[in-house]
């Protein structure tokens, strides 16, 4: 009898890693942090990116470590490949030397929920694990409004959903691009958190984006959200 595959996250003591890099010292490092925190296990590891969707449909992660450059298919196709074939899909983290490069939006659009650059702290790598597997805020919110506003298309048309977003929509998605969590924008906004997370998932219905990174990045480049006053703190 075929024991029918369980959703990332479900009925789990600890969240489930797989580190996918073509270097192996990158992925024993990662390894090596991660295993040392309560709570985390790493499951597998792929040195491709085909092998990390093997290995991703194998292990049913909550979270995946991607670099973005790697043999036989890239971060952006491993991470399209990974979220198009499966029914409860974990988050996708991009691990890259560059914060700027091209690759790194592309995976962003694909899906990623965030990205983290290789020189970082083991304390941020532990960070990004944690606070991706919940979905709950925005990974690296600055960073993300870089990159969605170099890459954004300056002059292009709204498209349709923007004006189909309530007043009310409009303010927690914006308040979402600035890296709040559901209960700091219930506090911000002076609502109950059912509220917020009514009003979030509205903002991903119509904007079809898959997590608030996308919906946030489809904002700048929608204009929607961008400048000063959208910058937290």
């Amino acid at each position: 009898m075929t024991t029918p595959p369980v959703p990332a996250g479900a009925g789990r003591a600890a969240l489930r890693v797989v580190l996918a890099d073509d270097e192996r010292m990158v992925r024993t490092a990662l390894r090596v942090i991660l295993d040392a925190e309560p709570g985390i296990e790493v499951v597998g590891e792929a040195a491709t990116g085909a092998e990390a969707v093997s290995v991703v449909r194998a292990e049913r992660p909550d979270v995946v470590l991607m670099d973005v450059r790697m043999p036989e298919i890239d971060g952006i196709r491993a991470t399209e490949q990974i979220l198009g074939s499966l029914a409860a899909p974990p988050r996708i983290v991009v691990v890259t030397t560059f914060e700027n490069d091209a690759y790194v939006y592309g995976a962003l659009r694909a899906g990623a929920s965030g990205f983290l650059l290789k020189r970082a702290e083991p304390d941020q790598l532990v960070q990004a694990v944690r606070l991706v597997a919940t979905s709950d805020s925005l990974l690296f919110p600055a960073a993300v409004r870089a990159l969605a506003t170099a890459h954004a298309q300056a002059g292009a048309a709204p498209p349709g959903w923007v004006g189909r977003l309530t007043e009310r929509e409009g303010e927690v998605l914006r308040l979402m691009a600035t890296g709040l969590s559901n209960a700091e924008i219930a506090r911000r906004m002076d609502v109950g958190p059912a509220t917020v997370k009514s009003h979030v998932a509205a903002v991903l219905a119509k904007t079809g984006a898959r997590d608030r990174t996308q919906a946030v990045i489809a904002a700048y480049e929608a204009g929607v959200v961008g400048g000063a006053r959208d910058q937290r703190g």
